[in-house]
């Protein structure tokens, strides 16, 4: 059992794993329902939905905004990894928290008030993978155009994902370069998993910062090469910025989106009301 499950975790601790879900997340979702929507409305949801939570105290309301911003990251299709992520690092932190409140003179009534900072670092958390993994980066970047964002600030949101293939070939090479130098542990036995995915881990963590040169050289000859084209001139310009953001268009699909979220809410709202009425 336990080797067998050593196995699953080798398999998946590999830069090919890495590279298909963090390429998956960024080009693989533009058929989902969430990918189709205007931009502008996602982000206006996404306002709500990171601002509210923190000025709430009911669980209640809190437990449901949770459950509709985990049934848009499922309509989504988030990649796994991005969902792992925000596990090891939401819930870790409460677990954290609640370990330390015991070992200085706490009980169990803090359980309330830590399921309460739970639920609103859970429910921004889930908002934010909603809207930033489930939209076209090109899409992304022109609503947050049309809001008046700065121009280099949207251009340097599509320029990350549509960089991220490049980055992704340069951990690659760079990885299959220390295996040339360096020889792996044998995985044979459980002890030696163990130390094989130690090894990978700490290979990938060495080779970050030769990672961050050689894409910062990849990246400054593409801005030279936009700015010899007239970049920065295209991007200030009324008539390209027009056409930019022609395609934008706010239909049915974004109204019954923002209805059905509206609802949902005001229901959240209403339920703690109900059930004290109710007994």
């Amino acid at each position: 059992m336990i080797e067998k499950l050593s196995e699953n975790v080798m398999d998946k601790v590999s830069i090919d794993f890495l590279r298909d879900q963090v390429l998956k997340n960024a080009y693989g979702n533009d058929d989902t329902p969430i990918a189709v929507l205007d931009p502008r409305v996602l982000l206006l949801w996404y306002l709500f939905f990171a601002l509210v939570p923190w000025f709430l105290d009911d669980i209640a309301i809190l437990l449901g905004m949770f459950i509709l911003t985990a049934v848009t990251t499922r309509i989504a299709r988030v990649a796994p990894l991005v969902l792992l992520i925000f596990a090891l690092g939401v819930f870790s932190q409460t677990g954290y928290l609640f370990v330390a409140s015991l070992f200085f003179g706490g009980d169990l009534s803090t359980v309330a008030p830590l399921l309460v900072l739970t639920l609103k670092v859970a429910t921004v958390s889930l908002a934010s993978i909603t809207v930033f993994s489930g939209l076209d980066p090109d899409k992304l970047s022109n609503g947050l155009l049309w809001f008046g964002c700065p121009e280099r600030l949207s251009f340097s949101i599509g320029f990350a994902y549509r960089i991220l293939p490049i980055l992704m070939e340069e951990l690659q090479n760079i990885l299959l370069s220390y295996r040339l130098r360096g020889r792996a542990p044998e995985h044979v036995t459980l002890a030696g998993k163990v130390r094989w995915i130690v090894y990978q881990i700490k290979t990938i963590v060495q080779s970050f910062y030769p990672l961050m040169l050689n894409t910062a050289k990849r990246s400054r000859t593409t801005v030279e090469a936009l700015e010899l084209k007239g970049y920065r001139y295209a991007a200030t310009d009324k008539k390209v910025l027009k056409l930019k953001l022609s395609s934008l268009r706010a239909g049915h699909r974004e109204a019954a989106f923002a209805a059905l979220s509206a609802a949902w809410v005001a229901l959240c709202f209403a339920a703690p009301g109900i059930l004290e009425a109710l007994s």
